[in-house]
Order: C-alpha cells, then sequence, then structure tokens
C-alpha cells in the first residue's frame, strides 16, 4: 500500500508542541514499513521522523500553525489563518496522492474533514482528541453520513463522544518497543510527562508528591507559561523538578528510573501515549479513571485508576504502588500495543476505507 500521511499543523515533528500526535505518527510509519508499505509524511518545516523511519520520505510545507482546538471555545468558528500550514500540507499531500492508494490524515481540524467530500482520492482520518469542537463534530457527522468508515478512534471513551458513530474503529495505539528499555527501578522517584497546559491537571500531581514529602520530576513541553507559574506559587520552592521536552530516546532512560507515573487529565484523553511509555519501562501508573488512560490500566495489575479529580485517593494509591508487578507492565504492552499491532490494525482499517470507493 501506497500511504501519504498528514502531519498535525500544530508544530514541527520533534518540537514536542504537537503532543501525542507526534508519538503516534512515527510509531505508525514505523510499523507501516515493517509491514511493507510505502509511507511518505507531509509536515511543517523543520520537522524530524525518528532515526528507525529513515525509509519513509519527508515532505516539509511552510506557512502559520493552527490554533489547538483543545485551547478554544467549544463553539468556536473555523479559523484559517492567510499562510496556512495546514492548507499547505493539504495542496501538498493531495498533489503527492495522485500516486498513491490513500491520504491518512492525523490533524484534528476542519478543512481535512470538509475536504473528504470534496475529493476523489480515499482520505481517512485518525481523530486525536474527544469532541473538542461543536463545528468539527457536525462536520464529522455529515461526513459520517456518507463515508462510515473514514473515522478511526484510540479508545471506545473517546468514540463515545461522537455518539452518532454507531460501530466506530477503534485502533488504540502502539509504539516501537525496541525504543523502551525496561527497568526495575522500585524505589525511584515519582514522574508526570505531558504537555504543561491546565488540561493535564500536573497541580494534582505535585499535590501527592508533596504530600509524601518528595519533589515531581516533570517532562514535556511547557505550552503555558503562566500556568507553570502558578503552579510553582501553590507549592513549597522546589516542589517540581522542571526536566524539559526529551527524544523518546531519552525521556524512556530517565523514565525508567521511576517508581511510578501519575497521570492527571481533566478532559477526556484520547488515549494516554505516556502511560504505554511508562508501562513499557516497567513504570506503572496511577491515573484518574477518564477517558482513554481508563482502558489501558489494568487496576490493580499494571497500576490503578483513581476516582476522576481525588488527588487525596490517588494519594492512597501510589503509597501502595510497589505492590504491582513491574515485568506485568511490559508484558501488558508487547500483547496490546506494540508498532506492529497498531500497524495492522490500521491496514485493515485503511482497507475498509478504499473499498468504499470502489
Amino acid at each position: 500500500m501506497r500511504i501519504v500521511l498528514i502531519s498535525t499543523p500544530i508544530g514541527f515533528l520533534g518540537s514536542g508542541k504537537g503532543g501525542g500526535v507526534e508519538l503516534t505518527l512515527n510509531s505508525l510509519v514505523s510499523g507501516l514499513i515493517s509491514l511493507g508499505h510505502s509511507v511518505e509524511v507531509v509536515a511543517p518545516k523543520n520537522s524530524k521522523l525518528h532515526e528507525s523511519n529513515v525509509n519513509a520520505k519527508l515532505h516539509f510545507v511552510e506557512g502559520e500553525d493552527q490554533i489547538s482546538w483543545q485551547h478554544q471555545d467549544f463553539n468556536s468558528h473555523v479559523s484559517i489563518p492567510d499562510n496556512s500550514l495546514l492548507a499547505g500540507m493539504l495542496e501538498k499531500a493531495i498533489d503527492i496522492a495522485k500516486h498513491a492508494d490513500v491520504l491518512l490524515n492525523m490533524s484534528y481540524d476542519w478543512l481535512p474533514i470538509w475536504m473528504t467530500l470534496n475529493l476523489e482520492i480515499p482520505i481517512a482520518h485518525i481523530v486525536s482528541m474527544g469532541s473538542e469542537s461543536s463545528v468539527i463534530s457536525n462536520l464529522i457527522s455529515k461526513v459520517y453520513a456518507k463515508y462510515p468508515n473514514n473515522f478511526a478512534f484510540h479508545s471506545k471513551m473517546q468514540a463515545n463522544d461522537y455518539p452518532f458513530i454507531k460501530k466506530p474503529t477503534i485502533i488504540g495505539n502502539g509504539f516501537n518497543l525496541d525504543n523502551y528499555i525496561f527497568q526495575d527501578s522500585v524505589k525511584g522517584p515519582l514522574a508526570w510527562v505531558g504537555r504543561v497546559a491546565p488540561e493535564k491537571g500536573l497541580e494534582d500531581a505535585v499535590y501527592v508528591a508533596d504530600q509524601l514529602g518528595e519533589k515531581l520530576k516533570v517532562w514535556g513541553f511547557i505550552e503555558d507559561e503562566m500556568y507553570a507559574s502558578k503552579i510553582e506559587k501553590l507549592f513549597p520552592q522546589g516542589a517540581i523538578d522542571w526536566m524539559g521536552f526529551l527524544s523518546t530516546d531519552e525521556l524512556q532512560k530517565e523514565l525508567g528510573k521511576c517508581r511510578g507515573l501519575l497521570n492527571t487529565p481533566k478532559w477526556n484523553e484520547a488515549y494516554g501515549n505516556v502511560i504505554v511509555e511508562a508501562l513499557a519501562c516497567g513504570v506503572p501508573v496511577v491515573a484518574y479513571k477518564r477517558g482513554g488512560p481508563s482502558e489501558i490500566i489494568m487496576h490493580g495489575q499494571t497500576g490503578y485508576l483513581a476516582d476522576p479529580d481525588d488527588k487525596k485517593n490517588m494519594l492512597s494509591y501510589v503509597e501502595i504502588i510497589e505492590k504491582i508487578n513491574r515485568q506485568k507492565c511490559r508484558e501488558w504492552v508487547e500483547k496490546n500495543a506494540s508498532a506492529d499491532i497498531f500497524a495492522n490494525k490500521v491496514v485493515n482499517w485503511l482497507n475498509e476505507v478504499m473499498h468504499e470507493y470502489k
């Protein structure tokens, strides 16, 4: 299969701005290539794919970034900037796709979904968020009526945000496990990984670590400086150990040294990439029971699911985290979330999409 993949228009690949989509894209490209498929990626200028993806062709586009929908009001209008990066990426992808089998869109935005109604080329969409926009949800509903197979979701909880989709395609996610080293560090520090932004709930994780008299190690791109500063002022000086944004290779080395990962989203996470990354290193996870994480974590086996927004309940589980067998965490990922397992699900789905156009 010849696949043209459209990246996120929120920052270049490797910047950290694209959040989990960056990791998902690299994992998917790796899996598709290992299965013998041809992949071309259209992405913002300065993007870099993981070194294992040298066989994928990368096409660069310049332009102005889109504003992420998770930072807009649910009823916001569609905004397409002058010299739009997303429009340029679509234009480039459509041109390349004349010699391909299918377009695979990984950007959660109005324009590529709307183009589905105006293209002869099969175009499939991996939806990376729950319903964050009225106008996008309404458009997905309209496109779904004509092309019911063209959307795939990471989790059932995420798909539930789109109740008009009766039989959603759930593809989960997957990772190149060669990039993650198992470590049996039962006495290490506590970790938190993610974009530093209000919907990620970092303050709850800092509370838990502070109650235990510990520093919390925080890895991730600081998207909202004011939010980060506000959290610092809520707790004693030095309560947060800011570790910055690291590449997958560097992050997994450090993350594996931790005894547990805290996951504190205030919104419905579509999946929870960092949870699987932690498990792949043998690190158990304590997360709020909402969104994708509630489907990934096996309560009492690979971590614990705390009542949403109940940081004291989360603290009680962190206090018994050493009961989790770290080897079981790695085994769950190997059985459920490898790059090949993920890529096979995507390929099966893309074949259904292409069949609609015949």
